[in-house]
């Protein structure tokens, strides 16, 4: 394709100075890279006039979709009142609290007080030195042990992509560190390709769960100070637990004292049809982690919760607490985060996810690849849904060098105008929750021609 000049030009000043992140960037300068120069509602426009359909929300987290004139109108005001000014001298602004005040409001149960930060990196990176901080006040500093599970994804900080469980994340900065552990995840579709049989759903999230307990009394739970997990899986592939499994590794962490951590971060916000992943699997969470669509990405801004039990040490223990950013409750970001959740509450989001627009695309995907040739699952919860690409759906076998043939999809939908994610050879999508159904039409018909053209490549070879 014959490229403007503005286009080359931007590409030679993106190759010249610009490091991505999660990129080859020889690769990539040698490619080119697409520049996106314009969004509204659920589409991007690239620097060639290209119209997008965004089918995963940028990275998860455009809930009220792109150009929403009264996030930007609360931004501006911000910026013109109060532009920024900390929280580390005994200081605070209208802003900050009135959001900490309203997230009391929908968290789940227990948690009513807040500490902000910047990134889900951040936050989870945060939530693990309170963790160790708690145990340290309780008077027992030899719980330092974090679990957390494969294909786990908490972040990109050091200690954040130690309790990640995607392994490639770790040779390049020696990681993990110390005191991180995994277990296995509750990947029921891959359980036969790992070694488990044809167990049923419910028994495979009983005996997933009972290998965290296997894990805990291995280490000795005297060491174990938390078990980190994402109510739902999101980088490592849309891995939603049976529904035994929650229950059960609740029951084990408070019979072995191990605290809860939640990272909501992909799942918050509305995202599986209830204000949090929490609410949607019931769990109760001893501190919980958040972003993205805190504030539909529109500024950087993340939170942690505390629960009852590592709030009523921790604000309790008469002693500076060393910790926070300088950017920690911007007042811009929080005003713009605010304004997000109002939007989301006026427009009756998060109850349409779950019983209009959540229901309808689970439908149509399920519908449309009932009996492709090498599609071996649709599974979904609200506006999370992955479409598992396989060798043998019979067998449910997967593609050797996973990857390959996900990339090569993703590829045929970012040709067609369609942004939709690959993880391995799992097809994900994540729309904005103000998607509607011409839009999820839109996003299926180009997903199918997709996926057919894949298969039809795989026939070839």
């Amino acid at each position: 394709m014959s490229l403007s000049n503005q286009t080359r030009h931007w590409q030679a000043l993106d190759a010249a100075h610009h490091v991505h992140p999660f990129s080859d960037t020889a690769a990539l300068n040698k490619e080119g890279v697409r520049v996106i120069t314009r969004a509204d509602g659920v589409y991007l426009w690239d620097s060639e006039g290209k119209k997008i359909i965004d089918g995963m929300s940028g990275l998860w987290c455009v809930q009220v979709g792109y150009g929403n004139p009264e996030l930007a109108e609360a931004g501006y005001e911000a910026l013109k009142t109060l532009p920024y000014y900390n929280h580390f001298f005994k200081t605070s602004n209208p802003y900050t609290i009135e959001l900490a005040a309203k997230l009391a409001t929908l968290l789940p149960a227990g948690h009513r007080h807040v500490l902000f930060a910047n990134s889900g990196s951040e936050a989870n990176d945060s939530a693990l030195k309170l963790i160790r901080y708690y145990w340290n006040l309780k008077g027992r500093p030899e719980k330092k042990i974090h679990l957390s599970r494969d294909y786990a994804y908490h972040g990109v900080t050091m200690a954040a992509a130690s309790l990640s469980g995607l392994t490639p994340m770790h040779p390049q900065w020696d990681l993990p560190l110390p005191g991180f552990e995994k277990v296995p995840t509750p990947y029921w579709y891959g359980a036969k390709d790992a070694g488990y049989g044809n167990i049923d759903a419910d028994a495979f999230g009983l005996l997933i769960a009972g290998k965290l307990e296997e894990k805990i009394r291995e280490l000795g739970a005297d060491h174990v100070a938390s078990f980190s997990a994402e109510p739902i899986q999101g980088a490592g592939g849309l891995i939603f637990p049976p529904a035994t499994y929650w229950h059960e590794v609740q029951r084990i962490c408070a019979r072995y004292d191990v605290l809860l951590h939640v990272d909501e971060v992909i799942t918050g916000f509305g995202r599986t049809g209830e204000w949090f992943g929490s609410h949607t699997y019931r769990i109760a969470p001893d501190i919980m982690a958040m972003a993205k669509g805190l504030s539909s990405g529109y500024q950087p801004i993340s939170a942690i919760s505390l629960g009852e039990r590592m709030a009523d040490t921790l604000l309790n223990a008469n002693e500076e607490l060393v910790h926070g950013y300088t950017y920690s409750g911007h007042p811009v970001a929080c005003a713009v985060a605010l304004k997000n959740l109002e939007v989301i509450e006026k427009q009756k989001l998060v109850p349409r996810v779950k019983t209009e627009i959540g229901p309808y695309l689970q439908r149509r995907l399920r519908e449309t690849f009932a009996d492709h040739p090498i599609v071996g699952e649709v599974r979904g919860v609200g506006l999370l849904t992955a479409i598992e690409l396989v060798r043998d759906r019979k067998e449910r076998r997967f593609f050797p060098d996973p990857g390959n043939i996900g990339t090569l999809c993703r590829n045929y939908c970012f040709n067609d105008g369609l942004i939709c994610r690959a993880i391995r050879d799992t097809m994900v999508l994540a729309p904005p929750l103000i998607v509607s159904e011409a839009e999820v039409e839109e996003i299926v018909t180009k997903l199918k021609s997709a996926v057919d053209k894949t298969a039809k490549e795989l026939k070839k070879a």
